[in-house]
């Protein structure tokens, strides 16, 4: 049996938008709304280079990948050919006009991914 957690209404959500929700390990998790007002949600990390899904343009039941394009689906996470790789998905649930996510896959799903980081190599820098 699921533990859902109450997200936001569906209407906070922009038509052909998303919203981040945050969790307290690991990479944000993107909630979209489509044009028909299907809710849906993601890991907000491309599995190209790990670009911002939520800042990306929804366009029927995936979203492109601001970096670079990639055309993600958002019934498996997975990139449309000819682009390959998969990012996780997380179980929507859509009652009264109020979105839903599982809580158990909020705090446990994919909590070991992270977003790379831009720029030069970063090194830890230690002082005395």
């Amino acid at each position: 049996m699921n533990d859902w957690k109450k997200i936001c209404l569906v209407t906070d959500i922009p038509v052909l938008g998303s919203r981040r929700v945050t969790r307290p390990v690991g990479v944000e998790v993107a909630v979209f709304r489509n044009s028909e007002d299907k809710v849906f949600a993601l890991l907000d990390r491309c599995p190209h280079k790990g670009g911002p899904l939520s800042q990306g343009i929804v366009h029927g039941e995936s979203v492109a990948c601001p970096l670079h394009n990639w055309n993600i689906s958002f019934g498996d996470g997975c990139a449309k050919a000819p682009d390959e790789g998969c990012t996780p998905k997380f179980a929507v649930k859509v009652e009264s006009g109020a979105v839903y996510l599982d809580a158990q896959e909020l705090a446990t799903h994919a909590i070991d991914l992270v977003r790379p980081l831009a720029g030069p190599q970063h090194k830890e820098i230690v002082t005395t």
